[in-house]
């Protein structure tokens, strides 16, 4: 299998981004999602839909299925995306999905059973938003008691994430990667066909495993609802 020509250029603008990023990342000042999104565009452009690590001609998913797609439902700074993976809706058994935890061990959804679970899908934990977005639900999960349990998934490497952790102090939400084969995106329908990245969304699953709330962050760059998804998950208590 070939790599689709173009890589090197591919290479060679990503050597600037990064650049940029470790710039930021040295003075502690998180990633804007509006450079990471651009760095990633740029990059899909060159490369014609194809990431660097997907030989040409083979996309997601991986297995080769088609995916169902949903458009209209969120943007980027107005900018429209498209969702892929199948919708769920509340009142859904929460689809069981493995993803990998910051050791590179395999978890699955299942083994969360018989506890109340706030499912937050973000892009990045190296950009603003997500930053934020994390380090609040940390905070209250201290408030919500040892049956609420808090995951945070995204594209991240594994130990991008520990690394992430460690030095934002978040240590009572679990985060978990998705980056192997996107099992959560896919499962949920949140994964950003142009990015390959996962859309900011919330599922409230509750001790028998049914899905109870959703929120769908329109504007994948700004927060999310806090106070509806606390109380959804107030209720279930």
């Amino acid at each position: 299998r070939h790599l689709r020509p173009g890589i090197l250029q591919f290479t060679r603008t990503m050597e600037s981004v990064i650049a940029s990023a470790r710039q930021r990342w040295q003075s502690k000042r998180p990633l804007s999602y509006s450079l990471l999104l651009s760095a990633i565009i740029i990059a899909m452009t060159i490369l014609g839909g194809h990431t660097p690590f997907t030989a040409y001609g083979e996309d997601m998913p991986p297995k080769g299925e088609i995916m169902n797609e949903r458009a209209g439902i969120i943007t980027v700074q107005g900018n429209p995306l498209t969702l892929l993976g199948n919708e769920v809706k509340i009142g859904d058994k929460a689809p069981d999905f493995e993803v990998t935890d910051n050791d590179m061990a395999p978890v699955t959804f299942a083994s969360f059973r018989g506890k109340t679970c706030i499912i937050a899908s973000v892009p990045s934990l190296e950009t603003n938003t997500c930053d934020l977005e994390t380090r609040r639900f940390n905070d209250e999960a201290g408030k919500l008691g040892p049956d609420v349990t808090i995951l945070t998934i995204s594209m991240d490497l594994p130990f991008t994430q520990k690394r992430w952790c460690g030095a934002a102090g978040v240590d009572k939400v679990q985060t978990l990667s998705d980056y192997k084969d996107a099992s959560f995106g896919s499962a949920y329908g949140v994964l950003v066909k142009e990015t390959k990245l996962l859309a900011r969304t919330i599922f409230v699953v509750d001790r028998e495993g049914t899905v109870r709330y959703i929120q769908i962050v329109p504007d994948i760059s700004q927060e999310p609802d806090y106070n509806s998804v606390l109380d959804a998950v107030k209720k279930l208590k």
